[in-house]
């Protein structure tokens, strides 16, 4: 049986891992089939390609967008991309223009409880202040002490109502999976679980979202628990969506599902890679 991965960070966004450790770190845990999914940015794309391959690894050109639906911020993640494409690239330079802005006001924010430098001390964390996120203020917070984990942060910090979150205007879903389908790409919802929505919202986005070319959700991610694998699946089913896989990984002892405790999709659901060997 295939392991197959197709959702992770680098170092070029928000992950910590230069993209060709990344694809080190998913071969040694046993993963045959890998996507690099940086967020708004696919500068790690042709690095991960080459070290897939010296790994013996199927590789996957991805990328993760975020766009704004029901003023939430929602992820969608473009699998088999042409990497190199104009409008996509524009689109996604557009998408990453906004991050700095929001990482200086969210550093003043913090500061307002009492914690100063996190703008700062969040630019350790990336080469590129247009690729700031909220990820690098947290493990800001927990280099300081202030929290112990990052998903600590988030929940005190860095989530909706919280003292350090700050709103953004993203990208639309029509522009999303716009460009992904223009690239050649195929656009999935990424961990559908993890969003604040009702099921009539969901439902929404979900008949949205395939009404303008979406053709897959993911089912099994790092981002859902357990109980929500079954309850995805059977939505996948619902409406027609093929289903995806992916640990949603940042970094080593961050994620809540390292590459090898992942487990299969469901066997009632037909996966995204279907067709693709």
């Amino acid at each position: 049986m295939l392991n197959v991965d197709l959702h992770c960070h680098s170092n070029v966004s928000d992950g910590v891992l230069p993209p060709a450790a990344v694809a080190e770190h998913a071969r040694k845990a046993g993963v045959n089939v890998w996507a690099l999914t940086d967020h708004d940015e696919v500068g790690g794309v042709a690095t991960a390609r080459a070290a897939a391959q010296l790994h013996g690894m199927q590789f996957v050109p991805g990328v993760e967008i975020s766009i704004t639906w029901a003023n939430e911020t929602v992820h969608i993640v473009g699998l088999q991309i042409d990497e190199n494409n104009s409008a996509l690239l524009k689109g996604l330079e557009d998408t990453r223009s906004g991050r700095d802005n929001r990482g200086r006001e969210i550093g003043r924010q913090l500061e307002m409880v009492g914690i100063p430098g996190a703008y700062e001390g969040a630019l350790n964390y990336v080469d590129n202040p247009s690729l700031m996120s909220r990820t690098h203020f947290a493990r800001f917070l927990v280099e300081q002490g202030i929290c112990a984990s990052v998903p600590e942060v988030f929940r005190k910090y860095l989530s909706p109502g919280k003292p350090g979150f700050v709103e953004h205007r993203w990208a639309s879903l029509q522009d999303a999976v716009g460009w992904i389908l223009g690239a050649g790409g195929i656009a999935v919802i990424a961990h559908p679980g993890r969003y604040k929505f009702t099921p009539m919202q969901e439902g929404v986005l979900f008949d949205e979202f395939k009404a303008l070319g979406g053709t897959a959700i993911e089912v099994v991610t790092g981002s859902h628990t357990p109980d929500q694998y079954p309850k995805y699946a059977n939505l996948a089913n619902s409406y027609g969506f093929l289903a995806s896989r992916g640990t949603d990984f940042h970094a080593p002892g961050e994620a809540r599902v390292d590459f090898h405790l992942l487990p299969p999709l469901p066997a009632n659901v037909t996966p995204v890679w279907h067709d693709w060997f």
